[in-house]
């Protein structure tokens, strides 16, 4: 590789490095210093421990493979900010990280920027012979980080649910659009061979690989998603306590905890329905897409309208041929808006594929294979973003995946039939 494109390659990175890691911090500025500590379920993390982790993750598998004068921080945080690597050593138990009131937030952000400066200084003087492998690793590390901002906002949002006073991330957010959907226009897709897989031009992580073939039955998918409105009506025809809509997990799962409708929905004296957003309490949107649901609620929706939820390679083959343009993050509505048409953004859209290695998939090699491999079973995959999420980081390929009863993340669902 010539050194001036090197150079320019230097330069890219630097700049996409500056702004992933500013806007990490922009999502917490809004935060006060004790909202920094709160952890409401097992299922999430403090913001800054959020914060920590992510630099955690440049200090253990970039910092000292690739400088030679790398030292490290503090010999306590590889044990405080591990994950899940247990190939890197023991980590605190994840349920207990908001029992973590030192380091400080000062300090955490201090970390932040003494990584901060380790990393810019290395990506503008490491040599020639080494810039494409460690291009790769930084490159992984800062997906890495857009992945942490969105559960960022997710956690953020459980955190400040918790709290009886229902206080808002932030106050300047406009309201979702409550335009009327437009009925469901069906698409007609005849089937046959497709390829399924990340197509090697860009990013991606080692679970979109290898790119395979797929053989689809024909099938129709609608071309909105479900609306809020859509969703209470299942509710209002008593979708909650009718078994038969329900697979059997499901069914134990909302006997045990009660539910009733979806997360963060609440239902006022006079019979109107409200939920919990980044903005506070506000009266539901009828036209926007439903979101927080569980993989469980979604199924159940589906057959309560005679219809089921798209597979993985349905979605991803509809996904691959339209662009990638929808209500994401950059929006900064940080809430599902109304649409027809849409096929990324707003929410993650459960499928009925469970989330499993492609065949001949390999994970990476040494402790970067525990990234993705390892999940690989007991959950569901989810397809195309949500308004929490980075444009520049979804892609028709891109395999999300939580376990069946979760309901913290942005997810939503759009119907499927068989032709």
């Amino acid at each position: 590789m010539s050194e001036h494109k090197t150079d320019i390659q230097r330069s890219h990175l630097t700049q996409q490095y500056r702004e992933i890691r500013a806007a990490t911090e922009r999502i917490c500025h809004p935060l006060a210093t004790d909202d920094y500590q709160i952890q409401s379920i097992t299922e999430t993390s403090p913001p800054k421990w959020h914060l920590a982790h992510v630099s955690w993750f440049f200090e253990t598998f970039v910092l000292p493979e690739f400088d030679p004068g790398f030292a490290v921080h503090h010999p306590a945080f590889a044990y405080l900010f591990n994950s899940y690597y247990e190939t890197v050593g023991n980590m605190q138990p994840r349920p207990q990280r908001g029992l973590l009131s030192r380091p400080t937030v000062k300090e955490i952000y201090a970390y932040r920027q003494a990584v901060d400066e380790q990393m810019l200084t290395l990506i503008n003087s490491i040599s020639n012979k080494r810039w494409m492998e460690f291009a790769t690793r930084v490159t992984l590390g800062l997906h890495h980080e857009q992945q942490h901002q969105e559960l960022l906002l997710m956690d953020i949002k459980h955190n400040l649910f918790m709290n009886p006073l229902l206080p808002a991330y932030r106050t300047d957010l406009v309201p979702a659009s409550n335009k009327a959907s437009q009925p469901f226009n069906w698409l007609e897709f005849e089937g046959g061979i497709s390829p399924v897989g990340h197509n090697d031009i860009g990013f991606a992580f080692d679970n979109e690989s290898p790119r395979h073939d797929q053989l689809l039955q024909p099938h129709k998918l609608a071309d909105r998603l479900v609306s809020n409105a859509e969703y209470l009506a299942f509710i209002e025809d008593n979708g909650y306590q009718r078994s038969e809509l329900w697979l059997a997990d499901g069914w134990y799962h909302i006997r045990k905890h009660g539910w009733q409708a979806p997360l963060y929905w609440r239902q006022h004296d006079d019979k109107s329905w409200w939920h919990f957003s980044l903005a506070g309490l506000q009266p539901l949107p009828d036209h926007a897409p439903v979101c927080h649901l569980s993989f469980y609620e979604a199924d159940a929706f589906a057959r309560w309208q005679g219809k089921r939820l798209p597979s993985e390679a349905e979605l991803e083959t509809r996904l691959n041929n339209v662009p990638v343009e929808g209500n994401f993050v950059d929006s900064d509505l940080l809430s599902p808006a109304s649409g027809s048409g849409q096929w990324y953004g707003d929410v993650w859209e459960w499928t009925s594929t469970p989330y499993a290695p492609f065949p001949g998939f390999k994970p990476l090699s040494g402790s970067m294979g525990e990234y993705n491999g390892k999940f690989m079973c007991n959950q569901m995959t989810l397809k195309g973003g949500s308004c929490v999420t980075q444009a520049n980081h979804i892609r028709a390929s891109y395999r999300n995946f939580f376990y069946p009863y979760d309901r913290w993340a942005f997810s939503g669902l759009r119907l499927a039939e068989n032709l």
